[in-house]
C-alpha cells in the first residue's frame, strides 16, 4: 500500500477513537440526567446489604459526592485504561460479566452474519441466472418477505418446529451447536434481506456493462462470469451494508437470546435494566459503539482495497488540473 493510504488508515483510526470516546460521553451525560441517582439508590437497597461506610466507599470512587463534569472525566480515564467498574448488583468487575457474556453473543452474531452473507448470495446469484421468469422473479421478492416477519416469530416458529416436533435440539442447551444454529438462523434471515437487495441491484447495474458482454462472448460460464467479474464490483455496497447490519445483529441478538435462553449480552442487558446497574448498562453501550465503529472502519479500509478508484492517491490525482487517472 501507499504511504498515502497509510496516511488515509491512520486518519481514519483516529476519527475512529474519537466517535468512541464522543459516544461513551453521550451516554454518561445521557444516565446523568436522568430523574434521581439509581446508583445511590441502589446502593442503598436493604436487599445488597452494603453498610454505610461501604456504600460511601462505592460514591467516592464513582465520584457521585462531586459535580458532574468531574464524575466525567473520572468515569472517563477509567474507560480509557479498560477500567469499566463493578456491578451494583453483583459486586463483580463489568470486565468479568461482560467477559463471560461476550462469547456466547459473538458466536450468535458471527455465525448469523455468515448465513446472511450466504442466504444474501444465493438468492442474488439465483434472481441472476435461474432459467424463466418465474422462480428468478420469486427470488426477488425473497428479501421483501424476510423483512416482512419479526424475527422472534421467527425463532418461536423453529423452536417448535425443530425443538419441539423433530427434535433437532433441546431448549435446556441453548449453547449447543444445533441450538446456535437455529438461533443464528433466527437471526439471519431479517438480517440478510437488505444485503440481498443490494446484491442483486448491483449485479443488474454490472450485467449491462460493456465487460460483461465481452466475456460472454468469449465463453465463460455463468459461474465464472460471477465469481471473476460480478461479485467483486457488486461487493463494495455490500461491504458498507454488512458495516450498518452489525447494529441490527447487536439489536436482535438481545431479542434472539432471550427467545431461545441464552446467557449472552442480551440476559446481562436485560438484569442490568431491572436493577438499574447503571455501570453495567454503560459499559454495554460503550461495547456496542465500539463493535459497531471498528466494523464501520474496516468496511471504509477494505473499501479502496476492492476498488481502486477508491485508493487516496488517485482520489487526489483527479483533483490535480490536468491529471486523468484510468478507471
Amino acid at each position: 500500500m501507499t504511504g498515502r493510504y497509510g496516511r488515509y488508515a491512520l486518519l481514519r483510526a483516529a476519527q475512529a477513537v474519537i466517535v468512541i470516546l464522543l459516544a461513551y460521553v453521550l451516554t454518561f451525560l445521557v444516565i446523568s440526567v436522568l430523574p434521581g441517582d439509581p446508583i445511590t439508590n441502589t446502593l442503598r437497597d436493604p436487599q445488597n446489604g452494603l453498610s454505610e461506610d461501604e456504600i460511601q466507599q462505592i460514591v467516592a470512587h464513582y465520584g457521585l459526592d462531586k459535580q458532574a463534569i468531574i464524575q466525567l472525566f473520572l468515569s472517563l480515564g477509567r474507560f480509557v485504561t479498560g477500567d469499566l467498574g463493578f456491578s451494583l448488583q453483583s459486586n463483580l468487575p463489568v470486565a468479568q460479566l461482560l467477559g463471560d457474556s461476550l462469547p456466547s453473543t459473538l458466536a450468535l452474531a458471527g455465525t448469523a452474519l455468515l448465513l446472511a452473507v450466504v442466504f444474501a448470495v444465493v438468492i442474488a446469484y439465483g434472481a441472476q441466472y435461474l432459467p424463466g421468469r418465474v422462480a428468478p422473479g420469486l427470488l426477488r421478492s425473497v428479501p421483501s418477505l424476510f423483512l416482512s416477519v419479526p424475527n422472534f416469530v421467527i425463532g418461536l416458529v423453529l423452536i417448535e418446529l425443530f425443538a419441539f416436533r423433530l427434535h433437532a435440539f433441546t431448549i435446556i442447551d441453548p449453547d449447543s451447536a444445533v441450538a446456535t444454529f437455529f438461533a443464528a438462523l433466527t437471526l439471519a434471515i431479517p438480517v440478510s434481506a437488505p444485503l440481498a437487495e443490494i446484491l442483486i441491484a448491483n449485479l443488474d447495474h454490472e450485467s449491462r456493462q460493456e465487460y460483461v458482454l465481452v466475456a460472454r462472448s468469449r465463453g465463460l460460464t455463468k459461474t465464472r462470469l460471477f465469481a471473476r467479474h460480478l461479485v467483486k464490483p457488486s461487493m463494495l455496497p455490500a461491504v458498507a451494508m454488512v458495516a450498518l447490519i452489525v447494529g441490527e445483529l447487536l439489536g436482535g441478538a438481545v431479542i434472539t437470546e432471550t427467545i431461545f435462553g441464552r446467557d449472552g449480552i442480551g440476559t446481562l442487558v436485560q438484569k442490568a435494566v431491572t436493577s438499574q446497574d447503571v455501570p453495567v448498562l454503560q459499559a454495554v453501550v460503550s461495547l456496542a459503539a465500539v463493535v459497531f465503529v471498528v466494523v464501520n472502519l474496516a468496511a471504509d479500509l477494505v473499501s479502496p482495497l476492492l476498488d481502486p478508484r477508491l485508493q487516496p492517491d488517485r482520489a487526489a490525482a483527479r483533483t490535480e488540473p490536468g491529471v486523468v487517472v484510468p478507471a
